[in-house]
């Protein structure tokens, strides 16, 4: 069996998130969507509030898994069997920082990463900016799913 790893912080997760954890799908038995905290960012929901946003959003894809993890991606693999881990990436910063990444892990443990680039209806989307532009009320529902959307709204109000 084929495991993928698809790690992120996915907060909150976009069509863009989506689109490289199906498309890895389609590529491996099995995929662990790997729910990460980015100390780096202002989040908005919980690690295990966007485990369930996830979960919900790829109800209907087989062979995937959410969870939330800490530490070192190339450890939880280990652990886990997993072959690979896949990244999507929009474009040349996303490339530089991922590939950085990529020869890390590779060089720690041997793990090797696959690097998705977005579809193009995808490519300009990031969490940190429908987070901005759904703070700002602005229209971002055609970024996320329904979903998404609602609990996006839910969690802002509540937040005012």
């Amino acid at each position: 069996m084929r495991r993928a790893a698809c790690p992120g912080s996915y907060d909150p997760p976009t069509r863009g998130h989506l689109d490289v954890i199906s498309r890895t799908a389609a590529l491996f038995d099995q995929v662990h969507v790997l729910v990460g905290t980015n100390t780096a960012k202002t989040g908005l929901f919980t690690p295990q509030e966007r485990v369930g946003l996830l979960e919900e959003a790829l109800a209907d894809l087989p062979g995937v898994e959410v969870h939330v993890f800490g530490g070192l991606v190339v450890d939880y693999c280990r652990t886990h069997d997993i072959d690979a881990v896949v990244k999507g990436i929009r474009g040349a910063v996303d490339l530089d920082y991922e590939s950085q990444m990529a020869r890390m892990n590779r060089a720690m443990t041997g793990l090797e990463t696959l690097l998705l680039p977005a579809a193009p209806e995808w490519s300009a989307v990031s969490s940190s900016l429908v987070r901005d532009i759904a703070r700002m009320g602005g229209s971002f529902e055609q970024f996320v799913t329904p979903g998404i959307a609602a609990r996006t709204r839910v969690k802002l109000d509540a937040g005012s």
